[in-house]
Formats: C-alpha cells, sequence, structure tokens
C-alpha cells in the first residue's frame, strides 16, 4: 500500500476520532480506512490505535506519531502550493550567471528594472566569464557568448542578441603607428593579448588564416584578463586588438575606435544566449526573467552591424 496514504488516512483517523468519519472526508470505504492503519502499524511494529466500538484514539506511540505526521504532511501541502504558486506568479531567489562585460554594460540595467517590476524574485547575479555548471552550481540562468554556437546538451539556449569580434584601434594609435596594411602587417604591432576564460573561442586568430590565407602573428607586450580592461588599453592608444561590439559598441560608433582590416578579417558574429536547464516545469521566474532580456536587447540596438562597422572603418580611410 502507499505509505504516503496510510499516513493521511491515519492523521484523519485520529483527528475525526473514527474510521467510518475518516472515510467519509477521503472518499473510502471504514474497512480500506483500517486496512491503510494496520499497514502502518505493521510498517512500524508498533500499535497506533485503540480501537473500541465506540470510538478510536491514539495509543502513546500513536500520538507521538500522529503529531510528527501532521506537521510532516501540513509542510508536504505547503511545499505544493509554493511551487504551485511559483510556476505562476514570480517568485523567490532566481540566481544569474552572466558574461562580466557584457553584464556590465547591459545586463545590470536590466536586472535593476526586472527586479522593480517583479518585487517577488530576488535576483542574485553573479558576473563571471567562466562558464558555469548551471544545475550543479544552482544557478537557474546563465547569459553566454559562443562565435560557434552553444554544444548540443539538455540546456536551453534562447538567442538575445548578436554581436561582432572586430580588430581595432584608437585613432591616437594609428596617427603614431600606422594601421596595419594586411594580415601579415600585425607582427609589427603592438598587439594587446586576452588571456581570459573565452580567449581561444573569442579570437579569430585561432581558428588560422586571413583572407590571403596567411595567419594572424600579432606581436606585443600586454596580456589582460579583463574585456573592459582590455578596452581601457585599447582606447589609451596602447595596442590594438580583438574586442566584441558587446563591449566596444559605443566607441565605434562615436569615433573613439577604429575597426580594421574588415576585408580580411571580417567582423565574426558573436551570439550572446540566455541558457537555462528545461522547458518543461519551467518556473514563472525564469520564464519572465528570460523574456525580459529577449524583449529588452530585441528592442534597443546596442551595437552597431557589420554595414556600420565597415562604414566606421570607411570613415576612418577617408580622413
Amino acid at each position: 500500500m502507499d505509505t504516503l496514504v496510510s499516513m493521511k488516512v491515519f492523521r484523519q483517523v485520529v483527528e475525526a476520532g473514527s474510521f467510518v468519519a475518516a472515510a467519509e472526508r477521503l472518499s473510502m470505504s471504514a474497512a480500506m480506512a483500517s486496512k491503510h492503519v494496520m499497514h502502518l502499524e505493521q510498517q512500524l511494529g508498533a500499535r497506533l490505535l485503540n480501537r473500541t466500538t465506540r470510538r478510536v484514539a491514539p495509543t502513546e506511540a500513536g500520538r507521538e506519531y500522529y503529531e510528527r505526521v501532521a506537521q510532516a504532511l501540513t509542510e508536504l501541502d505547503e511545499a505544493g502550493q509554493a511551487v504551485g504558486a511559483a510556476s505562476v506568479v514570480p517568485q523567490g531567489r532566481l540566481r544569474v550567471s552572466s558574461l562580466t562585460a557584457f553584464g556590465l554594460r547591459h545586463v545590470m540595467s536590466a536586472v535593476a528594472d526586472y527586479a522593480a517590476a517583479f518585487a517577488q524574485v530576488t535576483v542574485d547575479i553573479t558576473l563571471s566569464d567562466r562558464v558555469v555548471e548551471l544545475i550543479d552550481e544552482g544557478f537557474d540562468v546563465a547569459i553566454r557568448a559562443a562565435p560557434s554556437g552553444l554544444k548540443s546538451s539538455s540546456l536551453i539556449a534562447r538567442p538575445l542578441a548578436t554581436a561582432h569580434i572586430v580588430l581595432c584601434a584608437s585613432p591616437e594609435y594609428l596617427r603614431r603607428h600606422g594601421a596595419p596594411k594586411d594580415v601579415a602587417d600585425l607582427a609589427r604591432h603592438n598587439f594587446v593579448h586576452y588571456a581570459g576564460a573565452s580567449a581561444q573561442e573569442l579570437s579569430p586568430f585561432s581558428e588560422g588564416a586571413g583572407a590571403a590565407g596567411v595567419k594572424p602573428k600579432p606581436g606585443g607586450n600586454l596580456i589582460v584578463n579583463h574585456l573592459e580592461a582590455l578596452r581601457v588599453v585599447v582606447l589609451q592608444g596602447g595596442g590594438l586588438s580583438m574586442l566584441g561590439t558587446e563591449v566596444v559598441g559605443d566607441d565605434i560608433a562615436e569615433g573613439r575606435l577604429v575597426p580594421l582590416l574588415v576585408d580580411a578579417l571580417p567582423p565574426r558574429e558573436l551570439p550572446i544566449y540566455a541558457v537555462y536547464a528545461s522547458r518543461r516545469h519551467l518556473s514563472a521566474k525564469v520564464r519572465s526573467f528570460v523574456d525580459f532580456l529577449a524583449a529588452r536587447f530585441s528592442e534597443h540596438e546596442l551595437w552597431p552591424g557589420v554595414e556600420a562597422i565597415r562604414a566606421a572603418a570607411l570613415r576612418a580611410d577617408a580622413r
């Protein structure tokens, strides 16, 4: 017999004071109710009820068991109600992991607006370029970038936006050193290297040849592990580097950085996703947050597209 059902029957028998009344509450026969209690007594090896022709009453062991069972069943009911409500109304703690630079520039403002709109949700956000293990580390949503698309897995990936990886430098650097004429010319320039968690994945240099079949071999005497730090160095004329437009889109649009070699090293797509565990039984907090981000980024142009990047490069060449 189902022990959980037997526990519910026992609770009702104690509270009603009879098998008949308990059976009526549970829509079963008095004989079946009696069998459920006997099932528990056999499992526990103890008598739970004293039975007379007029009523039943718990034994000392039965009274102690009843108090624990009643509390456990109440907590189970409350847990079920909470989960049911959470599937409809966004509430509870929402743990989010986001790319650091993208998070600072775009996600945090969205999170602030989301938290204001959904007061029953506590957003706990971690900024890191490390690929977290959602389930093992207890995250509900991760915001990731993947130039080659995300590897197939049990995770669901919802596209949020697309940035582009661009070789760029500041006008000041180009005045002092000139612009590289081709991919091979990068060897004479000071290239600022990125050594963060996604360095290999985000750099087109790791994929081999440029348009002319020449593998880039940039020099350089500076290595940083944070994209915002990389941006600062390039803006100050410290060298040229590969950067995503989710980080430097405004700098390119406003002329603080110049795209370089856009034909030899075409801007490479950098899709950005919201990743979560499953569509089945998706909680309202996860659904509402992902929907909020998707709407936010689809309605705002956060960075220039390929044509705008090419136009910025042409304007710089014309000066």
